[in-house]
């Protein structure tokens, strides 16, 4: 799928970096200024483990392009800068929206101590394509009005006030990234939490691409049903009782409720 982008105006500003997600997996889910931007490029630096490699279809046969997954961000580092003192339009490439889990903070800071802005595209996050595919409202009235964005701790620990065990405290839906790999000790850190064992579970590997699996359940059988899908990594972990779709009616739609647009009592 091609979008015809008609601008005569460039993304891209002297001295600056665009980092951009370029969302779940499928191609047409990432954003039209995402494909602009790897469009206009002329060096991109993409996390090849990640990003679906059909976008890079887009780029110039000129372009410049780095699989990252290979790099360390020296190295990474080392190329954006290059690229932009040399004058030229360079693209990080990230996975779902670059703001969860992405590094960027430090990419940002290291491009900072060379002297180079970075402006960002947000993209469409793994937690929304997630909840998309199982057709979920993660917020219910009378359920939850909150969404915990988190992980386990692994090769990269968390702060103890963090930790699984204390998150699900709050009962809140828990959209768990990076996680799969050790599924028996989360579920057991969520009912620690305080979760019961019929709690729905929701886990979608590789959200939105071709061999995409959803596997759901309750925290009681999750974990054998993943270990017999084969699932141990690039899943999203969707957790709580809004995933059952049984919550209150929201008020803003109901026949007393006036606002602004509709008065109370009109049906």
């Amino acid at each position: 799928m091609t979008l015809k982008i008609r601008s005569k105006t460039s993304l891209y500003k002297p001295d600056t970096v665009i980092i951009a997600g370029a969302g779940p997996g499928a191609v047409d889910l990432m954003t039209v200024r995402c494909q602009r931007a790897i469009v206009e490029a002329e060096i991109i630096v993409y996390a090849g483990s990640l990003v679906n490699p059909e976008v890079l279809k887009f780029s110039s046969s000129e372009c410049e392009i780095h699989d990252s997954a290979e790099m360390t961000l020296d190295k990474m580092v080392e190329v954006m800068v290059a690229g932009i003192r040399s004058g030229k339009k360079v693209l990080r490439l990230h996975t779902g929206d670059p703001a969860m889990y992405g590094a960027i903070s430090e990419q940002i800071n290291a491009l900072a101590e060379a002297g180079i802005k970075v402006e960002i595209i947000p993209g469409v996050s793994s937690v929304f394509a997630a909840a998309a595919r199982i057709g979920a409202e993660l917020t219910l009235p009378e359920v939850t009005q909150t969404v915990i964005l988190s992980r386990r701790a692994g090769r990269t620990p968390v702060p103890e006030r963090e930790s699984i065990p204390e998150l699900a405290r709050h009962q809140a839906t828990m959209a768990l990234f990076l996680s799969v790999a050790a599924i028996s000790d989360l579920v057991a850190e969520l009912l620690e939490g305080g979760y019961a064992q019929t709690t729905p579970v929701a886990v979608v590997y590789r959200a939105t691409w071709p061999d995409e699996k959803v596997v759901s359940g309750n925290l009681a059988d999750i974990a054998d049903r993943i270990e017999q899908a084969g699932i141990g990594r690039q899943a999203m972990i969707l957790v709580g009782n809004a995933l059952s779709r049984k919550g209150a009616l929201s008020r803003l739609y109901a026949d007393e409720f006036g606002h602004g647009y509709r008065p109370a009592g009109v049906k």
